[in-house]
């Protein structure tokens, strides 16, 4: 029963198939929060953007 487990425990402690799946969801944490930081600043130009072109319009409709 004991060689049972120490060759379960060898067998997992050999096992590196989680390790790209680590990887990987760094990896798209990392994009995530890059994502996240650019949305601030584009989210700002478009409202800046929309402003002017809400001015330019309203000037015509008077």
């Amino acid at each position: 029963m004991m060689n049972l487990i120490l060759k379960s425990l060898n067998r997992l402690h050999k096992d590196e198939a989680g390790q790209g799946l680590v990887e990987y969801l760094l990896i798209i944490a990392l994009v995530a929060f890059a994502a996240t930081a650019g949305m601030t600043s584009l989210a700002s130009g478009l409202n800046s953007a929309f402003t002017a072109i809400s001015t330019i319009l309203s000037s015509y409709i008077k």
